[in-house]
């Protein structure tokens, strides 16, 4: 088989978790390419994609057995962390964590994992990853924290969260003055906005 057409064949068995024929594709030896390719306009490895599409057990062999580095960057220097945790995927976030995972790497525009976890509203997985030492108070190129996102997407129970671990990371303005309030005012999130005046 040609080796384009193979490497296409690995990625759409990554993308359908088919790890047992996968692990027979990548027999030891035949590894190297599939280590280093990337696919698309932004570059995704095989790792992206496991990490996207929530395949732990394919995350864990191309981790583990093929030897991936978890820390790659696509072009957007997004890594297999940000895409497991904008998608909500727990257990891919909690295998990459445990694995030693940057918790606080900055995809372009700066954003980190926990700020792609508030846009999903996903409490688990923001919790784990705060577990696991991401700082909330951190801010992307406009000025925003996490607290600002999850304002922006409406969820009290994030924003009450966010509030118990850092009590401070309501108190930030974006860089062209926006605060939480005015976010979520601006988004019609009127839950959070009672919740920010009782602050």
């Amino acid at each position: 088989m040609p080796e384009q057409e193979r490497l296409r064949r690995l990625l759409r068995l990554v993308q359908e978790g088919n790890l047992a024929v996968l692990r027979d594709e990548l027999r030891l030896g035949e590894a190297p390419e599939a280590r280093s390719w990337r696919w698309g306009r932004l570059g995704d490895s095989l790792l992206h994609h496991a990490a996207r599409l929530g395949h732990r057990d394919v995350l864990e062999f191309l981790v583990q057995e093929v030897g991936m580095d978890m820390e790659v960057a696509n072009g957007d220097y997004k890594r297999p962390l940000h895409e497991a945790a904008a998608m909500g995927h727990l257990e891919c976030v909690s295998f990459l964590l445990e694995r030693g995972a940057s918790v606080d790497c900055l995809k372009k525009a700066d954003w980190t994992p926990l700020m792609m976890a508030c846009t999903r509203k996903n409490l688990e997985v923001i919790k784990t990853l705060v577990e696991h030492g991401a700082n909330p108070l951190l801010r992307n190129k406009d000025g925003w924290n996490c607290f600002h996102i999850a304002s922006r997407e409406g969820h009290p129970e994030v924003l009450r969260y966010l509030l118990d671990v850092s009590p401070g990371c309501w108190d930030t303005e974006s860089t062209t003055g926006r605060t939480p309030l005015h976010t979520a005012a601006m988004h019609g999130c009127s839950q959070v906005v009672e919740l920010l005046l009782e602050r």
